[in-house]
């Protein structure tokens, strides 16, 4: 089947700034008081670490004349601040990881918040492995930044001015020495980060498409396998992750070479300093203990700054990251609740009004969907909408349930305009059963209870029984407990339909809604059901969708449409004494029945 065009992965905007990780701050906002506790541990270990070198020169200047007991307490002092170090760097890295779980889980739970309330519209330019992709690798990236990279970049950060301040009061020359090389050291950096972030991005969107498209075949492998398109989807599959492949190898190449680079200029300089310090202290400029004291401050300054380039490549990534999940949670959606929303009427039976709806999808702007229907359904009617595939029914049961607003003209419940009501009002009073029903993966006793999650026991076996699925769930190895699998796949699709049927009695809803419920159900298993949607449909306004036009003859009014306009309405025996499609669709329907029998 052809797809919509989507747009390619290169033609996406790179990550422009390492400021969107300032996003981030609404999340980590109500974490307020564990940020100030892992900064001041951060700060002590830092501030303990700047002290070592001291007490590292005492002892090496004070080591041939220096008694035995003094160099005791030397080494007691630097075991102490040894301990110190220990137990801050292990508050530190409890309350940073700690804290970036927190908040990566809000923000997984914020984007899953944002999705599982979009429309059709959003997901007909919008693969769900793709979202599912930023959720889970975009969100990773994330959690290695708040729960790593931070702490460490302002560890580093801090250990570099500290460095450089106990650096100059060591020794200013051999200082002023060391800052000339800086400049050299932060122009790779620069230039070859910005690469580094573009290349970021562009990695983690083939990440996504290789995650879609995985997400896509897996779901759909019996009808891969049924097509013999293994090859195909194989090669498809491969052919992504081999992109996503090269982009990484491309952008670890970079990075490899701004790290070659870096540390490069920064130990050839420390080699330089180190030799002019080595003449110093030979014409007593200096003594050995303050040499010493200066180098393990340049390496530490020198290791902070090989640090913060390592972690700028992971900020650059996780800035790309959190621009990805903003733009989820910032998506726009073209079917909002009102500022101000009216109360969806909750009286046991609803009138449904189309008044003069004409109904577009954005995937296909220059053919109606609907064009200019007006439908009129009372309170407690059970009306059936039928007619040839394209010509409409599906778009009303969509539009009725607001998935979709109409481009011109209203749908009204009991006279209320459905944009003026919020979605989640509208759809408590609408009990639906989809033509592919929808099963969880969880048990057969909890899908059914899907549709009233505060339902007893007695009324979940009452929706059962109604639905004549009671007999194969307990025929089946726990009864109703038993794990119906990942989408339903140890059921068949009568009993996946019959489930799905069950919680719509089970919902207990003033409208129900039926679009091809009974179309996997062998004869037997219809009739029951035919039945049980019968005595349901008695006190509520009922909507059935179906092809099969046996399920609808006892409809109160049966609706055809055809190329999205209402062509006919009324009885199935006036519609057949008329003649037109109607009678066409009976004829060769019954007749093929007949001749089947």
């Amino acid at each position: 089947m052809a797809r919509a065009p989507r747009p390619s992965f290169e033609d996406r905007a790179p990550s422009r700034r390492v400021g969107a990780l300032a996003a981030l701050w609404p999340f980590m906002r109500p974490y307020l008081g564990m940020m100030i506790l892992a900064l001041g541990a951060l700060v002590l270990t830092a501030g303990v670490s700047l002290m070592l070198p001291i007490a590292v020169r005492r002892v090496v200047d004070h080591f041939g004349v220096a008694e035995t007991q003094l160099l005791d307490q030397y080494f007691g002092a630097a075991l102490a601040i040894v301990a110190v170090l220990a137990l801050g760097t292990a508050l530190r890295y409890y309350l940073v990881t700690r804290l970036g779980e927190r908040v990566v889980a809000d923000i997984r739970a914020a984007v899953f918040d944002r999705m599982i309330g979009m429309s059709p519209a959003v997901y007909e330019r919008l693969m769900t492995g793709e979202v599912l992709s930023r959720i889970t690798t975009d969100t990773t990236l994330i959690l290695s930044v708040i729960g790593s990279s931070v702490s460490v970049a302002l560890r580093n950060l801090l250990m570099l001015l500290g460095g450089l301040v106990l650096l100059l009061l060591t020794s200013a020359k051999l200082t002023g020495l060391v800052l000339l090389i800086v400049p050299a050291i932060v122009i790779p950096i620069v230039v070859l980060g910005r690469r580094l972030r573009r290349m970021s991005r562009e990695n983690q969107d083939w990440i996504a498409a290789s995650s879609g498209a995985a997400s896509e075949s897996l779901l759909a492998a019996t009808t891969v396998q049924a097509f013999t398109a293994e090859a195909p989807t194989r090669l498809r599959f491969r052919d992504l992750t081999e992109k996503s492949f090269d982009s990484a190898r491309a952008r670890i190449g970079v990075r490899a070479v701004m790290t070659a680079i870096v540390i490069f200029l920064i130990f050839s300089g420390v080699v330089g300093v180190l030799w002019v310090g080595a003449r110093d202290v030979q014409s007593g400029a200096m003594t050995i203990g303050s040499l010493v004291q200066f180098v393990i401050y340049a390496v530490m300054v020198a290791g902070a700054v090989g640090s913060l380039t390592e972690v700028w490549g992971e900020v650059q990534r996780a800035a790309g990251a959190t621009e990805r999940l903003v733009e989820l949670l910032n998506l726009a959606d073209t079917i909002q609740d009102p500022p101000a929303p009216v109360p969806a009427p909750s009286l046991a039976t609803a009138e449904v009004t189309l008044d003069n709806v004409t109904f577009r999808y954005p995937t296909r702007p220059d053919r109606s969907a609907l064009s200019r229907v007006s439908l009129t359904i009372r309170p407690g009617e059970t009306v059936a909408l039928v007619g040839p595939s394209g010509g409409g029914k599906t778009t009303v049961i969509q539009l009725i349930q607001r998935f979709w607003d109409p481009q011109d003209g209203a749908v009204r419940i009991d006279g209320v305009d459905l944009r003026t009501m919020s979605r989640d009002s509208l759809r408590r009073q609408i009990a639906l059963v989809p033509q592919d029903p929808v099963i969880f993966a969880d048990t057969a006793r909890a899908n059914i209870r899907f549709g009233r999650p505060d339902a007893t026991e007695a009324e979940i076996e009452a929706a059962a029984r109604a639905a004549a699925a009671h007999d194969f769930l307990m025929a089946l190895p726990q009864g109703y407990d038993t794990f119906v699998g990942e989408r339903g796949v140890m059921l068949s699709g009568g009993q996946k339909q019959r489930i799905a049927i069950a919680r719509a009695i089970l919902r207990d809803a003033p409208l129900l809604l039926l679009d091809e419920a009974t179309s996997a159900l062998d004869a037997e298993s219809e009739r029951a059901v035919q039945q049980a949607v019968e005595a349901l449909s008695r006190d509520r306004t009922t909507i059935i969708v179906a092809h099969r036009l046996a399920t609808v003859k006892r409809a109160d009014r049966i609706v055809v449409l055809e190329d999205g306009q209402v062509v006919a309405q009324g009885t199935h025996d006036a519609l057949v004494a008329q003649g037109g499609l109607y009678a066409r669709l009976a004829r060769l329907q019954f007749t093929e029945g007949l001749a089947a029998e």
